[in-house]
């Protein structure tokens, strides 16, 4: 029987329809689900990044049904739970705080097209064979950020639920 204190956390991952040739494969768009079932069951709030990584990333928390996408869902995880009481003012608060991803691409007009950025004062790319600072999105900033955020802050409760 579910607990009317808490409401159950998933981390979802969709299909991208276009794959990022600077980023290892596949990828995902990677949000954190709270299953409230308010106004059904299935529905809740969706709190991810969203824009791209030539323009910069903004955080974004809003109304989502579980089915509204479903034929794009790759995966669903339960990571935990959150309490009622907490719940979304504190979450809010918390992942307001946690920088989205920045710009990090931006069009090379030397090979005609779109490429991680090395510098931004001056404008400089990467060449051949150089390394690379990883790029940033959507998947790490849930999965290395705001997840390890709300747990570290008591947000999230991993682990069976208390009955």
């Amino acid at each position: 029987m579910p607990n009317p204190e808490l409401y159950r956390v998933f981390k979802l991952k969709f299909k991208l329809a276009m794959q990022d040739p600077d980023m290892p494969q596949p990828r995902y768009h990677t949000i954190i689900f709270v299953e409230t079932n308010i106004p059904r069951p299935g529905s809740g709030f969706k709190h991810h990044v969203t824009g791209d990584i030539v323009n910069g990333m903004q955080y974004e928390s809003v109304p989502y049904h579980i089915s509204d996408q479903f034929e794009d869902l790759a995966s669903q995880e339960l990571i935990g739970h959150a309490k009622v009481s907490k719940y979304p003012t504190e979450w809010d608060s918390l992942l307001r705080t946690i920088q989205p991803p920045p710009k990090q691409k931006a069009f090379n007009i030397k090979t005609m097209k779109t490429e991680p950025v090395k510098s931004w004062a001056p404008l400089r790319f990467y060449q051949p064979g150089e390394s690379r600072t990883p790029l940033i999105k959507c998947t790490e900033w849930v999965e290395q950020e705001a997840i390890q955020s709300l747990i570290s802050q008591g947000l999230i409760e991993t682990g069976s639920p208390p009955s």
